[in-house]
């Protein structure tokens, strides 16, 4: 059983028992079974995207209270219409570490954006995180699979550290200490191009999908946005972000287009 379904349903339990609903009438309107209802709530049963709108709808709270799983959720009882949305598939692959393949999208990133001021240490965490998250949202399979922990300033990539320390040695990159508007920033400048042949063409579109979008924040912006991503909201501060979360993603976050592949 993944952690996230449990979070979910511990979170939509409470939802419902403040909401003074039994089991049997959340189930009348979201028109499944009670065992359905009480599987979902235990954490045994995958529960969809179109099923999290419904639920959405049912206690009046927005995406962000029904999977945050830290803030106090408020619910108004009032009814309200009840939207449909596409039904991900769940075929999920897990991400193996490719440390190798970190160093190359590092060296693209820095190649490609790394001189812009915005573009400190803070920034490349979050574009490494939204480029492996939307890679396997996208493909269901990892791209670099980074180990992302969940810290008050957005996800951050364990292995950074070590990889980068690595890069120094070898004189791929040069670590550099500067300021952007009067607070400190530490800046990564590349030694060399990536190895383009190490990336195939779909990873290097996503990729550049991510830094058209985002390469521009500034880090005080760009983790503002990380903390609306559902993978992020659904982790408790410390603990590694699953990559299976990223299936329950809402616009804008989400990458891949369920409606056209459910016809």
């Amino acid at each position: 059983m993944m952690i996230i379904y449990k979070k979910i349903g511990n979170r939509i339990k409470m939802l419902r028992e403040k909401a003074v609903m039994s089991q049997d009438m959340l189930s009348q309107r979201m028109g499944i079974s009670r065992p359905a209802v009480s599987q979902i709530e235990s954490g045994e049963r995958k529960i969809s995207a179109e099923e999290l709108q419904k639920l959405s709808h049912i206690f009046h709270v927005s995406m962000d209270d029904l999977l945050n799983p830290v803030k106090e959720p408020e619910v108004h009882l009032h009814k309200g219409k009840e939207e449909k949305t596409a039904k991900p598939q769940m075929r999920i692959s897990v991400p193996q570490k490719n440390l190798q393949k970190f160093k190359e999208v590092l060296l693209y990133i820095l190649n490609k954006v790394g001189a812009k001021e915005n573009i400190g240490e803070t920034v490349i965490y979050k574009l490494l995180y939204f480029i492996d998250f939307d890679f396997y949202e996208k493909y269901e399979e990892q791209l670099i699979g980074a180990t992302y922990i969940k810290n008050k300033y957005g996800p951050t990539p364990v292995e950074f550290v070590k990889i980068v320390e690595r890069m120094m040695a070898d004189k791929e990159i040069e670590k550099v200490k500067s300021e952007y508007f009067n607070f400190p920033q530490t800046k990564y400048l590349p030694c060399r191009k990536p190895d383009l042949a190490k990336l195939m063409a779909n990873e290097i579109e996503v990729i550049d999908d991510v830094l058209n979008r985002l390469s521009e924040m500034n880090g005080s912006q760009i983790s503002a946005y990380s903390h609306s991503d559902v993978p992020w909201m659904t982790t408790a501060d410390g603990d590694a972000i699953e990559y299976e979360s990223v299936f329950y993603r809402m616009l804008p976050y989400s990458v891949r287009a369920y409606a056209e592949e459910n016809g």
